[in-house]
């Protein structure tokens, strides 16, 4: 049976290229609806589909497009800053989307399991990104860089302890943890920023562990966590050892190119299977 066509929802980074890109290796149709102010001109314009383009706050006009599109299947890829009720100037559908789920008392899961959830309402099904891009996803073991020692391995256990515990509550999904200290966790900033604020923190010695795990019960169709060859950099930039990434619940975005930077700078990255 073939598949129907796919709605790319498009925030930043590669995500929505690699995106339309798997859907043209296997002949699948696709179409953007691109973020304004969050998805990346040059990355949709490179990537040959057709696309609509709209503000956050214009649900309405959004579901419009992806109707008139033929969209079936919708997936919602690449990082976008959560912003407040000020800036999002939202229309009548996205107003009373807000008033129902109280947007104040949602983070970021919650958020998006509500999106999900509207976007279900409205006929569309919400498929995650590693069903599309399964060859993305995280795999146990060493992908690149020194196999990490005695003290890494505890620097992953403290993080793992810490990322779980700040997923609990629906905070973020990233730690960095050097000789068993926390120097950072994650929150509204994302990833590269947590590794750039940690880098003036970093103590003495050997240097941290990047950690980053998917939310305990987070739905697996949204915001999976991600590393790209720009993760490797900016750690070996902040000092750090290496990077350990939940292995079936994040996605590595370029395997081989992940693997070979993790070579040039020394730094490891893993795919590791919590207990």
């Amino acid at each position: 049976m073939a598949s129907s066509k796919l709605g790319i929802i498009a925030g930043g980074g590669c995500l929505p290229g690699l995106i339309a890109a798997a859907c043209r290796a296997e002949g699948r149709p696709a179409h953007f609806l691109a973020l304004t102010g969050h998805a990346d001109p040059a990355v949709i314009a490179a990537a040959g589909l057709p696309a609509d383009w709209i503000r956050l706050g214009e649900a309405g006009s959004g579901f419009d497009s992806l109707r008139r599109a033929g969209v079936g299947d919708v997936v919602m890829v690449g990082p976008v800053r959560r912003p407040s009720l000020s800036e999002l100037a939202p229309d009548l559908r996205t107003a009373r989307f807000f008033a129902r789920i109280g947007l104040k008392a949602l983070g970021d899961d919650g958020l998006l399991r509500a999106v999900v959830a509207e976007l279900e309402s409205e006929g569309f099904r919400v498929v995650g990104i590693d069903q599309v891009l399964a060859s993305c996803l995280a795999s146990p073991g060493l992908y690149g860089g020194p196999a990490p020692d005695a003290q890494a391995e505890t620097d992953i256990a403290r993080g793992i302890e810490v990322a779980r515990a700040l997923g609990a509550v629906d905070v973020g999904q990233s730690v960095v943890v050097q000789q068993g200290l926390v120097l950072g966790v994650e929150a509204i900033e994302g990833t590269d920023r947590l590794i750039e604020r940690c880098g003036p923190l970093a103590r003495d010695g050997i240097g941290g562990v990047l950690v980053k795990l998917k939310k305990p019960g987070q739905d697996r169709r949204i915001d999976l966590p991600a590393i790209g060859t720009n993760t490797v950099s900016a750690a070996a930039a902040a000092g750090l050892r290496g990077i350990a990434v939940e292995a079936g619940g994040a996605l590595v975005l370029g395997r081989e190119a992940v693997a070979a930077e993790a070579r040039r700078l020394g730094v490891f990255v893993v795919g590791i299977s919590p207990p």
